[in-house]
């Protein structure tokens, strides 16, 4: 029994609630905006046991860092508005604070992985792209210059050629089909789409706030 119980995550087991490990903690907390070196010092020299115990203020502190970075990218992933053009250049614009561009680019790439994908950061002011072979780079340059220059050499594609509708329109059929009371979901709506998402540059001005000249929140 003795043997089986010093096998186990020490911390399951006098029963503390488990942070992240020091190898996480190393790996993902540099992409937090407000990381220090000192901070990452911190986690190599105190014991593993306290970084994982979100009683201790200072795990308490990186675990809500590790959570800020992980909403954010997903957030960036799940609700960013898209449009691509005819030559297959896939492109939008998000509001990153924290060092998650390449994960949303390499999301965008592994769903698009024929297409280039631009992505602005209106915080930072560059736009992160991604080519098809998922090679990165982040440039100090507007959006619609970038997307003009990696477009110039590409050929029109006549499959993106027939697609050409803007994110505004899809989403129209899409709130077109939920927005009726056969089908309407309040709880999916408040799961799906927080208050803090219509902050988001593609939600601003998006579809929503003006559907049948009421925003989601009418619905729940």
């Amino acid at each position: 029994m003795n043997k089986l119980t010093n096998k186990k995550d020490p911390l399951e087991v006098v029963g503390c609630a488990r942070g992240y490990s020091r190898e996480e903690l190393i790996k993902k907390l540099p992409r937090h905006y407000r990381f220090t070196y000192n901070l990452i010092q911190q986690v190599k020299t105190i014991p593993e046991v306290i970084l994982r115990n979100l009683g201790n203020p200072l795990a308490k502190k990186m675990n809500r860092m590790m959570r800020e970075v992980s909403t954010e990218s997903y957030r960036a992933k799940q609700f960013t508005r898209t449009e691509i053009n005819n030559k297959g250049v896939l492109y939008g614009v998000v509001a990153l604070k924290h060092r998650v561009m390449d994960i949303v680019l390499n999301y965008f790439h592994e769903r698009f992985p024929q297409c280039i994908i631009c992505l602005y950061n209106e915080i930072s002011g560059n736009t992160g792209v991604i080519n098809e072979k998922g090679v990165i780079q982040e440039v100090k340059s507007p959006l619609k210059k970038v997307v003009e220059r990696v477009s110039k050499d590409r050929p029109i594609i006549p499959y993106f050629e027939d697609i050409q509708f803007s994110g505004e329109q899809i989403f129209e059929s899409l709130y077109g089909s939920q927005f009726i009371s056969e089908r309407e979901n309040k709880n999916f709506f408040k799961k799906m789409i927080p208050d803090k998402c219509f902050e988001l540059p593609g939600m601003r001005g998006g579809v929503e706030k003006r559907f049948r000249n009421k925003r989601i929140n009418d619905y729940i």
